[in-house]
């Protein structure tokens, strides 16, 4: 599935869901969602620079991650419906948190499992300073496979580090082929995380409900991401799934997508009292 994904047939009292996959992921990651929707909702997935139906960056000028979310706002902008419920997982949930900073009017509200903001952990300590050290190593991964021309070993690092050792052989071959082919953007995504300007005090200023996940198993850097934002948010919803990793939204889709539409019917119940 490229480019744009649909729900069940809307009615006009419900909202839009707009869900930001992760990186070297597409709009089917959110297949599930889509079907498990109520009607009434409706469900956008937009893809990011370096998938097939979005093409490549540019390249006018340095890669950020306002680059990545201006597709979104365009959506929103576009968009009639006065509810608007943001969803992002991992590099997608980095980039949600970005389209939130710049449309906070619009949106209802926010749901990220394990977002990305690398940019939150140099603030966070010794231990956040060991965590972006940790991201940086990956990202150095990548960089090599492009100048060197392995793309296929710096994917495999990439897959393995989110997934788990050996999770790169357990993939069909037409999935690594589409990753190596992906993976000069990873450079960039991690840049524009690692970049992003956004302090965490700023996130406290959002006045919508936030849910934010995290598995069990979470690597480091997203898990001292999600504790953050955990406690600076407002009006936050902490959720942690177990068993889970990183890829939760895949490996725990009927878990995670069920925690997602609890959270935007609350907030759709709550907009509509507010009316």
């Amino acid at each position: 599935m490229t480019g744009v994904t649909s729900g069940p047939m809307r009615q006009p009292d419900r909202g839009l869901v707009i869900a930001l996959h992760c990186s070297g992921a597409g709009a089917a990651q959110w297949r599930q969602l889509g079907a498990a929707l109520a009607s009434g909702f409706t469900l956008r997935a937009p893809e990011h620079y370096g998938t097939p139906s979005t093409g490549p960056w540019t390249g006018e000028h340095a890669f950020n991650l306002a680059d990545e979310a201006a597709r979104t706002i365009a959506l929103i902008d576009d968009s009639k419906e006065e509810t608007i419920h943001l969803v992002g997982h991992s590099y997608g949930g980095g980039v949600a948190l970005r389209v939130a900073m710049e449309r906070p009017d619009r949106v209802a509200s926010l749901s990220l499992y394990e977002p990305s903001a690398f940019h939150l952990l140099a603030n966070l300590g010794v231990d956040g300073e060991a965590a972006r050290a940790e991201i940086v190593g990956v990202m150095r991964a990548c960089a090599e496979g492009v100048v060197t021309g392995d793309l296929r070993r710096a994917a495999a690092h990439f897959v393995n580090y989110w997934n788990g050792p050996g999770a790169w052989n357990e993939l069909k071959d037409d999935v690594r082929a589409g990753l190596i082919r992906w993976l000069p953007k990873a450079v960039l995504d991690f840049r524009a995380l690692l970049s992003e300007p956004t302090p965490l005090f700023a996130y406290r200023s959002f006045s919508f409900p936030v849910l934010v996940m995290r598995g069990e198993h979470a690597p480091n850097p997203t898990r001292l991401i999600a504790d953050a934002l955990w406690s600076v948010l407002t009006r936050v919803r902490a959720v942690t799934f177990a068993g889970a990793g990183h890829m939760g939204p895949l490996t725990h889709a009927s878990a995670v997508n069920a925690a997602i539409i609890d959270h935007i019917v609350s907030a759709t119940a709550r907009c509509k009292q507010a009316a």
